[in-house]
């Protein structure tokens, strides 16, 4: 009898829960990761809480993989301790009857004995690993430990152990039973039936108390909007699918390159345009696909690209006609064409004269772009803020009686705007402050401050442009038409309005311009008149941004000027 509860009820059940268990854990894992991700997304949870709740999924759907294993080897015990009994029994008479020359019956009676003593030793521990197998297997998930769980049902009814206690009680009243331990069995479940129930009483009390507590409290939040429910926008975001999750996640050993590498981007914009950037706030979005990422400012998309994780990008310089074997697609920072290829193919890329990236330095290299690009809109009144307090701290002296006896800080971040906003880094704040501190007094226009901030730092603009490295004998530039430069000036000073034809057309020109510059291998700058600069900035900013404008004041240098390239309204 105990053999085949052992092995048809409690293992049999065993090994079907966990089978059922595991297929349905392990088909739920993807829902809940969704879950999890749409509660990050929402901010219902935070990137601690994200992790950790993964990880008990991870470890959920290890223990019922585990468990559907590990029925297989307890029914295989229940099925060993079965055939160990058959071959005693079997093996005892076959002695008994030949070795010993006993008759069937003594032998029989003599070695069943012996076999069901020694079966009852195998199938007692059998017994037990199959009942707590199922008992693990059957258990409904929650917070608690399986012993705190087993508890908690054993004594959270008082009701259930007063019914267990009248029934030991009935039994001891039965003559010819053992009375007193009955008896004493009885009082003792009588007494934890009332210790239990005054220990509900007292908990029901206290939670109805509570209740109202947090019902008051709960009343008050939802019927008052406070700050702490505006959320305000990052300055700085980069969203990337699932599938590229593992490359920005400090946790994996062997990812989360792309992390370390936006960090080190980070610094190196610090070092370049002379200011500290908005931190970069990095999560992960369902709604996007799964290999795509989004650089995001201020909320808005400003570049985005898909990307293999598992592959490399071979980019084409422009003069290589060998194809390769791969996805065609464009590199996201230039536009340049590329190919994802597999791995193995590295080197045979690199030997025709591809450049071979992985995808973390697609990404990194499209973020620093995008920083460069949209420099002047990263840098407000809090970056402003923040460069005066660095500088009090480096250089006291410096920018001591200056904001705001001599400029307000509103004006002063506008200036240092104008020059990121062009590509002009804000390193040399001792030429930029001192150029304003002589001149603010008799002037306060934002437009001529800049200027005269550009004129302070044409030395830097100038090497900038024009390496003397490269082009050590002249300076190479796009000019104006006289005519053209004369009708722009003459319009700035009267206050007119260029007519719609003649900027079409100068925007024509100028874009064979830059194609004919880049034919020389000349520096895409347009020289022109100071007093038309700015508005000719402004006008190819965003129609032809690889075009730098720079005035003749701009130019602090002996080497001669050469126009490469001349720009008309014809």
């Amino acid at each position: 009898m105990l053999v085949i509860i052992n092995f048809m009820v409690i293992t049999k059940g065993s090994v079907r829960i966990a089978e059922v268990g595991a297929r349905f854990i392990l088909d739920g894992m993807p829902g809940k990761q969704m879950a999890i991700d749409a509660d990050l997304n929402s901010g219902l949870i935070g990137e601690e809480e994200a992790k950790k709740r993964r990880a008990e999924i991870t470890q959920e759907s290890d223990f019922y993989g585990s468990m559907d294993g590990a029925s297989k080897f307890v029914r295989g015990d229940a099925v060993a301790g079965i055939l160990i009994m058959m071959i005693n029994l079997i093996g005892g008479l076959l002695i008994g009857t030949i070795q010993h020359n006993m008759d069937v019956l003594s032998a029989g009676k003599t070695y069943t004995i012996l076999t069901v003593g020694d079966g009852l030793i195998a199938q007692i521990p059998a017994l037990i690993i199959s009942t707590a197998a199922g008992v693990i297997v059957t258990r409904v998930s929650t917070q608690q430990n399986v012993s705190e769980q087993i508890l908690s049902q054993l004594f959270n009814n008082p009701k259930v152990i007063f019914l267990s206690a009248l029934i030991i009680g009935a039994f001891g009243l039965i003559p010819g039973m053992p009375n007193t331990v009955f008896l004493f069995f009885t009082c003792l479940l009588l007494f934890i039936t009332w210790k239990l129930s005054k220990q509900l009483n007292a908990n029901k009390i206290k939670f109805k108390t509570k209740s109202n507590s947090n019902l008051q409290q709960n009343n008050k939040i939802f019927n008052e909007a406070t700050w702490n429910d505006v959320r305000q926008e990052d300055a700085l975001g980069l969203e990337v699918g699932y599938k590229l999750i593992t490359m920005v996640d400090d946790n994996n050993k062997n990812n989360g390159i792309l992390l370390k590498r936006i960090k080190g981007i980070r610094k190196q914009f610090a070092r370049e345009m002379g200011f500290l950037p908005p931190a970069i706030h990095i999560r992960d979005n369902l709604e996007i696909p799964s290999i795509c990422y989004r650089i995001l400012l201020n909320g808005v998309e400003v570049g985005s690209s898909k990307i293999h994780p598992e592959k490399f990008m071979a980019i084409n310089p422009g003069f290589i006609k060998q194809e390769l074997i791969g996805k065609t697609c464009y590199e996201p920072a230039f536009g340049l064409p590329a190919i994802w290829i597999n791995k193995d193919m590295q080197e045979e890329a690199s030997s025709i004269g591809y450049t071979v990236v992985d995808a973390s330095t697609v990404i990194s290299t499209h973020f620093h772009t995008i920083l460069m690009q949209y420099a002047g809109e990263l840098f407000g009144r809090q970056e402003a803020q923040n460069l005066l307090e660095h500088l009090k701290k480096t250089t006291p002296k410096l920018v001591d009686g200056f904001i705001p006896e001599v400029l307000s800080i509103t004006i002063f971040n506008k200036i240092l705007k104008n020059l990121l906003t062009e590509h002009i880094s804000i390193r040399d704040m001792r030429s930029i402050i001192d150029c304003l501190a002589e001149n603010c007094p008799q002037q306060n226009d934002i437009e001529i401050l800049t200027s005269l901030v550009r004129q302070k730092l044409g030395r830097f603009i100038t090497q900038n442009c024009f390496p003397k490295n490269q082009y050590k004998n002249e300076i190479q530039a796009i000019g104006l038409d006289s005519e053209l430069e004369q009708l722009l000036i003459n319009t700035v000073k009267s206050g007119g309005v260029l007519e719609p034809n003649i900027v079409e057309k100068f925007i024509k020109n100028a874009s064979y311009a830059l194609k004919n510059q880049k034919k020389l291998k000349a520096p895409c700058v347009l020289l022109v008149n100071p007093v038309i600069r700015s508005i000719l900035s402004r006008l190819l900013r965003s129609s032809l941004p690889k075009i730098t404008v720079l005035s003749t004041l701009e130019i602090i240098d002996i080497r001669p000027i050469k126009f490469t390239s001349i720009i008309s309204h014809k």
